[in-house]
């Protein structure tokens, strides 16, 4: 098990490490060559530039069982169909049960804003503390969850 994070402006790297670095897990930053990351816990994976050359390389890296933080749906089921768990920076995590939802959800709002003449659509609130918060214990959770899963399918203690 690892974890890979689709780091490019993602805001809650330090928040990853910390809870990873506490449970012994392995965790590969991956990022385009606009947004060099340096980490002292992490590995950090720096892929050319090109059309969404990091989401192709997460998702190759990506094998079953393992947890991948990104807020791309496109890239969220992908790893859904390799069997890895996925989590938004909101907090939200990717499951079968929502992901069509979600992909859906993006299309309409592409076709929505490419019918407007004018762009006028605000960008994403401002992250607050209450963010981080919520992605800290959600992120936590999952890991628990998978930690307990695991134990049970292997026969290992809790």
């Amino acid at each position: 098990m690892k974890i890979l994070v689709d780091a490019d402006a993602c805001p809650v790297v330090k928040i990853v490490e910390r809870i990873a670095k506490k449970n012994a897990i392995p965790v590969i930053l991956l990022c385009d060559t606009n947004h060099i990351l340096q980490s002292d816990y992490s590995e950090v994976k720096v892929i050319g530039a090109g059309a969404d050359a990091v989401d192709f390389a997460l998702v190759g890296l990506c094998e079953k069982g393992d947890i991948v933080v990104t807020q791309d749906y496109g890239v969220a089921a992908m790893i859904l169909g390799k069997g890895a768990l996925g989590i938004h920076q909101s907090g939200r995590w990717y499951t079968n049960d929502n992901i069509d939802q979600l992909l859906m959800e993006r299309h309409m709002s592409k076709k929505v804003r490419k019918a407007k003449s004018k762009h006028h659509l605000k960008g994403p609130a401002k992250r607050t503390a209450e963010d981080d918060r919520r992605f800290e214990e959600s992120f936590s959770r999952l890991i628990d969850t998978f930690m307990v899963s695991y134990s049970f399918r292997t026969g290992i203690p809790d």
